[in-house]
């Protein structure tokens, strides 16, 4: 079994064999359609910030979770729940993955909430989201 240390808890780096197995609880799920499950971060970045998990692991379904985290940031924007958002996924434990499932984020945006935005995602590497340095 492979695991990594994330902040002293030590967390398999071993694939899930099903979506099931994950450990976000149900309580959690906001959505559910044939292809996916949409889940309430359990240590949200920001207010808002869901899981989009497929229900399998080839590259259509993971498609399908972009697409509903996409439209799901336009309707937040357009309702104006915030301005903006990010949508991402980490893959493999080197890219800060810890539930060895794959799950798209979506992080709502608000004006304030960091100093800069400038460089978005970039950012997932300390001092190297500000390219305009």
């Amino acid at each position: 079994m492979g695991c990594i240390s994330v902040g002293g808890m030590v967390e398999s780096t071993d694939l899930l064999k099903s979506y099931k197995d994950a450990p976000w609880p149900d309580k959690n799920i906001v959505e559910e359609t044939n292809e996916y499950i949409v889940y309430k971060d359990g240590h949200p970045v920001t207010e808002g910030h869901l899981l989009f998990v497929p229900k399998k692991q080839d590259e259509l379904s993971i498609m399908s979770c972009f697409i509903a985290a996409n439209n799901q940031g336009n309707i937040g924007v357009k309702n104006e729940d915030y301005e903006g958002f990010n949508i991402g996924i980490n893959k493999g434990a080197a890219a800060g993955q810890t539930v060895m499932w794959p799950h798209v984020h979506l992080i709502p945006r608000r004006t304030g909430d960091v100093e800069d935005p400038r460089g978005g995602v970039r950012h997932v590497i300390p001092c190297k989201g500000n390219y305009r340095i």
